[in-house]
């Protein structure tokens, strides 16, 4: 379903809702029509319509289930991640088992919310995706770096610790600044939260932000963050 709204001003943050469940649809709807600076452009009951309806739509943001028929919200967040670089997918589940969070955030999603947020986390989550940052509720994040800190073990037993701990070599090294401001990013701060704390223009650190992401070869923020973890451990 597609939502004619009168909003115009590009300030606003264009939403589409993907969500099979009907009335968490619509009530989702309602919360985020109420806020000036946002606009629910379509609502979608499954995957394959979420992808299509983003295609048409180009949403700043989607809000995404992860378990819908036809498409999970998986494979339909890998196929919008792809094709709509300005368009960024906002979780929004009841599911926070290690596997699904772990391919969600490979798929590409930007954030990762469980249903029992709040409204205000939920709508300030969603103006944080449309400045550019990522966000992951604290439960999840874990989740996250659990996954590496298994991952990085079973690799430590497979190919042995020293060649493990090898740097790859198609991995640019980050300058002191970049490893500062890698650091930041996993903390949860802003462009302007890190330009404030290092004492940079905002459009300084942006520049050092997307450095960093050709470095590391990520595509988001959170993928920055998950692979700053790995690096840790």
């Amino acid at each position: 379903m597609i939502t004619n709204s009168p909003k115009m001003d590009k300030s606003v943050i264009r939403i589409l809702i993907a969500e099979d469940h009907a009335l968490v649809r619509r009530g989702t709807a309602v919360l985020l029509a109420t806020e000036p600076d946002m606009e629910v452009v379509g609502q979608a009951c499954d995957g394959i319509e979420a992808v299509a309806m983003a295609e048409q739509l180009r949403p700043d943001v989607v809000l995404m289930d992860l378990h819908m028929p036809r498409q999970s919200g998986v494979a339909a967040t890998r196929e919008i991640t792809r094709t709509l670089a300005g368009t960024q997918v906002l979780v929004l589940t009841t599911l926070d088992d290690d596997e699904t969070v772990f391919e969600a955030v490979r798929a590409g999603a930007h954030g990762y919310l469980l249903k029992d947020v709040t409204e205000q986390e939920l709508l300030e989550t969603i103006r944080a995706l449309r400045r550019g940052e990522s966000r992951l509720t604290p439960q999840i994040a874990r989740k996250v770096m659990d996954q590496f800190r298994l991952l990085s073990g079973t690799a430590k037993v497979a190919s042995g610790e020293k060649s493990a701990e090898k740097p790859q070599a198609n991995i640019e090294a980050l300058t002191g600044k970049e490893e500062k401001i890698l650091q930041l990013i996993t903390d949860g701060m802003s462009n302007r939260q890190i330009a404030a704390a290092m004492f940079l223009a905002e459009g300084t650190v942006k520049n050092y932000v997307s450095r960093i992401m050709e470095k590391l070869h990520a595509n988001t923020r959170t993928a920055l963050a998950v692979m700053s973890a790995k690096r840790r451990i």
